[in-house]
Formats: C-alpha cells, sequence, structure tokens
C-alpha cells in the first residue's frame, strides 16, 4: 500500500526548466517559491533529478528548491569528457535559472557529493552549505566504477515493461520501498528507435578529484550523512570527520542502504532538515 505522505509528496509536481553551460543543455526541476533560501539537490551517477521527486516537496514550503540533471543523465545533454570542475558549474547555473537568489546549500549523494563538494570548494561565494550523503572516499565514484567494469553500451528493449522490471540502482541495494521504485524507474527511461533505453549515458568518464582533496577545502558549512548499510564503513567516517576538521555535522542514517531517500527517505528527510535548520542559525 503506498502511504499518504508519498502520495502528497507527488500531489506537488515540479516545474521543469532549462539552461545551459556552455554548448551543454542542463534540465531542472523546481519546487517552492522563487526567491527563498536556496536549496539545490544534486543526484547520484547514473540517476536524475527524479530521484528527489518524493523528497523535494518536503523542503518546498521554506526554500525554493532545484534539481538539476546533470550532463549524461536525465533530460540533460550527453557530453566527453565528464569532469567535476563542469558539473560543479552546472549546479550554480541550475541554481540561478530555478529562481535561486543569492548564497544556496547543496545537498549530494553518492557520485553527486564528489559534485556538491566541488561546487562548495570552486565556488564559495555562492555556496552557503554543503551536505553530502553517503559518498565513500574512493578514488572515484562507486557508481562510475561499476560502469567501468561494464564497458558496453545501454541496452535498448523493445518492451516498456520489460526495461522498468530491469531497474536496478547501482551500487545495487537489497532493500527498494517498491513504490518509490516503481516512481523512480519511470522516470529513469526515455523511449528511443526501437524502443525504450535508460536515461543516463554509460559512458560517464572523466577526471576525478578526490573526495578526501576536496573535503578539506570546504570553508562553508558542512555536514556528513552515513548509511548504515551503505558504502562508508565506520573507520572511513571517522577519516572524514578529521577531513572535516570536527566542522561538520555528522549522522548516521540507521536501517538505511546506500540509497536512502529509496529505503528510509523520511529518517532522510528529517535529516536534512534538522542540518538546515542549524545552518540557518548558524
Amino acid at each position: 500500500m503506498t502511504p499518504r505522505w508519498f502520495t502528497d509528496a507527488l500531489a506537488h509536481p515540479p516545474e521543469h526548466r532549462e539552461t545551459a553551460v556552455g554548448e551543454t543543455r542542463v534540465h531542472l526541476r523546481c519546487w517552492g517559491a522563487p526567491g527563498s533560501p536556496g536549496l539545490v539537490l544534486v543526484h547520484g551517477g547514473s540517476a536524475n533529478s527524479g530521484w528527489w521527486d518524493h523528497i523535494a516537496p518536503f523542503f518546498a514550503g521554506s526554500h525554493r528548491v532545484v534539481a538539476p540533471d546533470l550532463s549524461g543523465h536525465g533530460d540533460s545533454s550527453w557530453r566527453k569528457p565528464y569532469d567535476l570542475a563542469h558539473w560543479g558549474r552546472e549546479v550554480v547555473a541550475a541554481a540561478d535559472a530555478g529562481g535561486i537568489d543569492g548564497p544556496f546549500c547543496v545537498v549530494g549523494h553518492s557520485m553527486g557529493g564528489w559534485v556538491a563538494a566541488t561546487a562548495g570548494a570552486r565556488h564559495g561565494d555562492r555556496v552557503h552549505g554543503v551536505a553530502i550523503i553517503d559518498s565513500p572516499l574512493n578514488d572515484r565514484p562507486p557508481e562510475e566504477e561499476r560502469l567501468r567494469e561494464r564497458r558496453r553500451p545501454t541496452r535498448i528493449y523493445a518492451d516498456r515493461a520489460e526495461i522498468l522490471g530491469r531497474f536496478r540502482t547501482v551500487p545495487a541495494q537489497d532493500v527498494l520501498l517498491p513504490y518509490v521504485r516503481e516512481h523512480i524507474a519511470e522516470e529513469s527511461i526515455r523511449r528511443v528507435d526501437g524502443g525504450w533505453t535508460w536515461k543516463f549515458d554509460p559512458m560517464l568518464y572523466g577526471s576525478r578529484e578526490p573526495l578526501r582533496e576536496l573535503l578539506p577545502r570546504l570553508d562553508c558549512r558542512t555536514a556528513f550523512l552515513r548509511s548504515e548499510f551503505g558504502l562508508v564503513p565506520p573507520a572511513m567516517f571517522e577519516e572524514i570527520r578529521k577531513l572535516l576538521d570536527h566542522r561538520a555535522l555528522l549522522a548516521e542514517l540507521p536501517d538505511a542502504g546506500h540509497h536512502p531517500m529509496l529505503d528510509q527517505p523520511l529518517p532522510l528527510v528529517t535529516a536534512l532538515r534538522v542540518i538546515l535548520a542549524q545552518w540557518a542559525l548558524a
């Protein structure tokens, strides 16, 4: 049974806009009143802005919320190569195009944590705070490692029901709320000649500045959320604490996998609300 909170969230659909960074077209979703405090939500690798459809409405009463499709994802254009600096510029451009005035907060999940940290490190005049969700201190984001292992084009499925049934997270996760999974799967496919395929570019490779080098460069407010069953073990979490020089708000999402918006969305909302409230008081 689909809970009321989820249907209520989807009853507030986003406004869709587009902007450009150079020759790259960037699609974005927006909620809340323009001119309100800004909040940018950045998806992980091979995901898209639709992953935030059931999360963003919880913040629309207090913030102008913008969720971009990073290039190579969702309904944005593809390019080569995919580097963090360009994605960081896309975050700022999406905030501007989405009706955010002045400094804003960025929340990034997994590979999106790399992007959020890059935006904070390179655009500190615009970024008020950076919150990272379960991004491990690997040399590369985990999603990209899985795609490198595959090294094959995205398959085209003749049948829409078949591709929806094939939806999997990268990396895989055992527990997914079925109603969230169904919605995100719907947002993750597009029609092409011959059938249906996924929206992301399977060749999402490019230069990656290590997250462990980005974190100490953040001068803005910072927060890090570790998923209990995610990709950040306790020892790495302690290393992240030291890299942030004890300046960050750090918390664990209990019983959450690497993708907490798919298995523990309400605890994720609560944690982000607490973080934003603390930052508003600072």
